[in-house]
């Protein structure tokens, strides 16, 4: 039976068109569709289960976004020739969609939700991750899965001065602003991107025009589901309500928890100490025949407690730690702290604290990417680790999840505005932030302290970054609000927006935000991003305390570069056959060298720790890549000694010959015990034949002639 196919399309503002159909593939998820611009195209499908599992409390939403390598013609690399698991690339793209369309789910929503996006066809002029959550939402909406959406999303950039919605590859990297933004047609929901120190009014316009191109998409989305008879949406039951009991735990508890939370107790432990005092006084009050279901307290203890500290903010301008809402935690910060380190630091915010290192690596450290859409490498790598220790808890080391892969992301385009062109540069550096102790902006801390870490390390960073992150407290029945500067954990939890913000002095490098409330207007998001303006550049101010520009030099320690640029046809005989002549130079100087061709040109970079081996190294490269010159003195080394002569090498691989008459002054018969195999002697390049090219030496003209001899008197 043929199927019955639905298809809607809108188009963005330059003309070019968005199509999504649904009813043709995977008919039997919750909700499908494909999602198509230009040649990319997206299969999204929604399913979940119908009951939530017992005891759950949470929604249990996965999202994945998965490139295939069919899509762009390849095939993948590694042994098993197939798609694995997901890339970072493909985990970030995850993240951005999850993060918009999470907030969208009613709370008492508990069933399992799976959310899967697969690339089917890929065009670099369509790039794909400012479609997914497109994609995503459209599948939502179509299905009976309980969503208040819909939501989109695109990616705008900004090329001399002109602002761009979803651009191609090419006008992307030329871009001084690179953000993407969802929005439901009401609210903007989640932003992430990078820029080139632009300022907040530039950031707004953004927006603004993004937000403008979303509700066109959403628009197409209500009419698909309108078209599909999905507007109805399933009905659901996933938590035990007892509002009466509700109402009751809130007179009996709140004060009490009001009260610890004016105490502005400056420790994390010593807060959660005292709120969890009370609700165990409370449930240890009960009479063992208690009917008072305690997994409800629990629940309800938690509403409590946010509500508590959200009215604390919102009544009395106070924060839990008691500072005022546009107050800095204390920071100290240090370098060179790990002595056998290229570049280290320590930033220390509060209660939150990274160890960052610096390594300088060679050509060969060089990340690879092997994706559908992407491959190459990458010479900036920015890891971000976060222990179970780091919030006192036991949680095993499984290698890094989707938030340490966001979180290492967001420090990563923060700090790459600032660093050297590192196409012209021969490092390959990596930067690892590992979290000591968190209580909130741990990926902030990570831009602080990989900035100290970067100019402790002597890399000539244009200008030290720093990040804040922002929150906010809301109540939209009396339109209340308070804008928070450098959130705790504590404060992330129950707030309604989590705004990350970076840049320098001269402006942002790189935000993210991620907003859990409807009606978030521009006039508030203004100050949001003025408010944190004015935190980013006294964390700046403080850590120019400790260092405010790179040290003159790299770490005694750390590798040396030597850039030498030859003739193409001169990087064969640096290699060597087999690669003999450049394994020969490295292990008798040990350098470590690599070449590579760009254009017409050979380039050779050449590390080494120290300076005598840096020196022996480029002493024999460019003796290799030398043009001999006629007139030039060499030191040489017989090579063979013929009957007319010895063949002499005076450049390395390069012989001339030194004629038996050019050796000495006097006549030589033959060439026994003249020369020897392996002896150094010095010689002049006299002659290169045109014709052969071949090379002709001479000794005896760096030799004093003798004198003539007197001729003998006539008789």
């Amino acid at each position: 039976m043929k199927p019955t196919i639905i298809t809607k399309s809108c188009t963005l503002p330059d003309g070019r068109q968005i199509t999504i159909e649904t009813g043709k593939l995977a008919r039997q998820a919750d909700g499908s569709v494909v999602l198509r611009m230009g040649n990319t195209m997206l299969l999204a499908t929604a399913v979940a289960s119908q009951d939530a599992k017992e005891g759950a409390d949470f929604l249990p939403l996965s999202v994945d976004y998965q490139e295939k390598f069919a899509s762009t013609g390849k095939i993948p690399g590694g042994f098993l020739k197939r798609e694995g698991k997901l890339s970072d690339y493909e985990v970030l793209i995850s993240r951005l969609v999850d993060r918009a369309i999470r907030p969208l789910f009613p709370d008492d929503y508990h069933a399992e939700t799976q959310i899967n996006i697969q690339l089917i066809s890929g065009d670099h002029n369509a790039l794909p991750d400012a479609l997914a959550a497109f994609a995503a939402s459209a599948a939502l909406s179509v299905s009976d899965i309980p969503f208040q959406g819909p939501i989109s999303e695109v990616r705008v950039i900004r090329i001399d001065g002109q602002y761009i919605i979803n651009p191609t590859l090419e006008q992307k990297e030329k871009a001084d602003l690179d953000f993407i933004v969802a929005a439901s047609i009401d609210n903007i929901l989640m932003v992430e991107g990078e820029s080139k120190e632009i300022q907040e009014e530039d950031m707004l316009k953004a927006l603004q025009l993004a937000h403008d191109a979303i509700k066109v998409q959403c628009q197409l989305q209500l009419e698909l589901a309108a078209a599909t008879n999905k507007t109805q949406k399933r009905a659901y039951e996933h938590e035990v309500k007892d509002e009466a009991f509700k109402e009751e735990l809130f007179k009996l508890l709140y004060d009490k928890v009001y009260d610890v939370a004016r105490q502005q107790l400056k420790s994390k432990n010593d807060r959660s100490e005292l709120f969890s005092k009370i609700v165990e006084e409370y449930l240890n009050s009960l009479p063992e025949d208690t009917t008072v279901n305690k997994d409800l307290v629990k629940k309800y203890y938690k509403d409590i407690q946010k509500t508590a500290c959200r009215n604390l903010v919102l009544n009395e301008k106070v924060r839990l730690d008691g500072r005022k809402t546009n107050e800095i935690r204390p920071i100290w910060s240090e370098i060179d702290y790990l002595p056998s380190a290229h570049g280290s630091s320590i930033f220390t915010r509060g209660e939150t604290q990274s160890l960052s290192t610096v390594t300088l690596g060679t050509k060969l450290d060089e990340q690879l990417i092997d994706g559908a859409m992407f491959d190459g490498t990458n010479k900036f790598i920015l890891h971000y680790n976060f222990p179970g220790f780091s919030t006192g808890e036991v949680k095993p080391n499984r290698g890094p999840g989707r938030r340490e892969v966001g979180h290492g992301n967001l420090a990563m385009r923060a700090l790459k505005q600032v660093l050297p062109n590192l196409n012209e540069s021969p490092y390959t550096i990596r930067l690892v932030s590992d979290i000591l102790e968190s209580n909130g902006s741990s990926s902030m801390a990570t831009v602080c302290a990989g900035s100290l870490a970067l100019m402790d390390a002597g890399i000539k960073i244009t200008a030290p970054v720093s990040g804040i992150a922002m929150g906010m407290i809301s109540d939209s029945s009396t339109k209340r609000y308070a804008i928070l500067s450098d959130i705790l954990g504590d404060e992330d939890h129950l707030g309604d927006m989590d705004f990350k913000v970076t840049g320098t002095e001269k402006g942002i490098t790189a935000c993210q935000m991620d907003l859990k409330v409807d009606g978030l207007t521009y006039e508030v998001l203004k100050e949001a991003l003025n408010q944190a303006k004015e935190g980013r550049l006294h964390i700046l101010n403080e850590m120019k305390k400790t260092i405010s520009s790179p040290k003159p030099d790299l770490k005694p320690h750390a590798p040396r570069a030597v850039t030498i640029t030859i003739d193409k046809d001169m990087i064969g005989a640096v290699i060597g056959p087999g690669g003999k002549v450049v394994q020969e130079i490295q292990k008798t100087t040990g350098a470590t060298i690599v070449i590579e061709e760009v254009g017409n040109k050979g380039i050779v970079n050449i590390f080494a720790n120290n300076q005598e081996v840096m020196d022996a190294a480029v002493k024999r490269v460019r003796a290799i890549v030398a043009i001999p010159e006629v007139d030039q003195v060499y030191d040489g080394v017989v090579k063979s000694i013929m009957p007319f002569g010895a063949f002499v090498e005076f450049m390395p691989g390069k012989d001339g010959l030194l004629h038996i008459s050019e050796i000495k002054w006097e006549r030589l018969e033959n060439m026994e015990g003249v020369l020897e195999v392996g002896e150094q002697i010095k010689v002049k390049l006299v002659e290169i034949d045109k014709k052969t090219g071949k090379f002709r030496l001479s000794r005896k003209v760096l030799i004093p002639r003798p004198p003539k001899k007197e001729e003998a008197p006539s008789a």
